[in-house]
């Protein structure tokens, strides 16, 4: 019997399905056009990039967005404003990494955090009465919420990490849910690269009727000139993509510490990098936009300076067009 057909698969499959039928005809409508941008992979699919892109898109064409997010990781339970679109009001242990990183980099969108995204939108509303369009970020699996567009990503390295869900793969929730997608993007493929022949046919075969997008990455390396001796430090989900990105603007690094996705950085772990960039006499500690928010102003004074290299999506020319056509703007 194939692990796709185990009975641990199936049982899994089942419940996935049951959830989401119990909570269709019970899902709240949060007052304005709502889109939600998720994955069926756990983490590291290229989601948050994408938010941002869609976010400025949109708020490029008039209406005034407001992305909700969860705060993953975040001290406190309760909805709090990151933003109301001039850059972060609240400390990153407060609101999460991804949302403060979507506060600095989508200028004009108001951003809340909350795990109950009812509350969050309530909050954004309250303190934003002008707000247009929710973006629902990771909310493919937040099923109180009722949608206007459904948009899943799909990392091009992996778009279906394996095609199993845990404990035998990597996907938190069955393909077959593709089917309630009204469009799918992939991400992150290198410029000048063709999607993998076999997306979507296979995206079709699991019933998926939507439109299909592809999105490439533009970098760029803030906060000085390119460093010749840099140290890459990572906290993410996928460490291997930041390389191959790191490579691609030139940078030539000495030495890669990887931590765990969203890592806090404790001071053992402040410690460590200082270690590595005094042992191979690096120039720069560079690290990704989400590992940025966690790190200025920590390092020990006699570490490197902090370079960030921040990753933008560039989706399809046709993405934007279709996606305010759904919506009516």
């Amino acid at each position: 019997m194939s692990a796709a057909r185990s009975p641990w698969q199936r049982f899994y499959e089942w419940a996935h399905h049951r959830r989401r039928r119990s909570w269709s005809a019970r899902a709240a409508s949060l007052g304005r056009k709502t889109v939600s941008i998720g994955n069926l992979h756990w983490g590291g699919s290229g989601k948050t990039p994408t938010v941002i892109a869609v976010a400025l898109g949109l708020a490029d064409l008039g209406p005034r967005i407001a992305v909700l997010a969860r705060g993953y990781r975040r001290r406190g339970r309760e909805p709090r404003v990151v933003s109301l679109g001039e850059g972060p009001l609240v400390p990153v242990e407060q609101a999460g990494d991804e949302p403060v990183m979507l506060a600095e980099q989508a200028p004009g969108v108001v951003v809340t955090v909350g795990a109950d995204r009812r509350a969050a939108a309530a909050l954004a509303l309250e303190r934003a009465p002008d707000v247009d369009v929710f973006l629902l970020d990771d909310g493919f699996s937040h099923v109180r919420v009722r949608r206007d567009v459904e948009i899943l990503t799909f990392p091009a390295a992996d778009p279906f990490a394996g095609g199993l869900l845990l404990p035998g793969g990597r996907l938190r929730e069955p393909l077959g849910m593709a089917r309630l997608a009204d469009a799918a993007v992939l991400t992150g493929l290198e410029a000048g690269a063709e999607p993998p022949a076999d997306f979507e046919p296979t995206l079709r075969r699991h019933g998926f009727a939507g439109r299909v997008f592809t999105s490439t990455l533009r970098s760029e390396l803030v906060g000085g000139p390119s460093p010749e001796r840099p140290l890459l430090v990572t906290g993410v989900a996928r460490p291997e993509r930041v390389v191959r990105t790191a490579a691609a603007a030139g940078l030539e690094c000495l030495d890669h510490l990887r931590f765990p996705d969203h890592h806090g950085y404790p001071p053992r772990s402040l410690r460590a990098i200082e270690s590595a960039a005094a042992r191979h006499r690096c120039d720069a500690v560079v690290v990704t936009s989400k590992d940025a928010v966690k790190l200025r102003g920590r390092l020990p004074a006699g570490a490197p300076p902090l370079q960030e290299l921040r990753i933008e999506a560039l989706v399809d020319e046709e993405f934007l067009p279709w996606l305010s056509g759904r919506l009516g703007l």
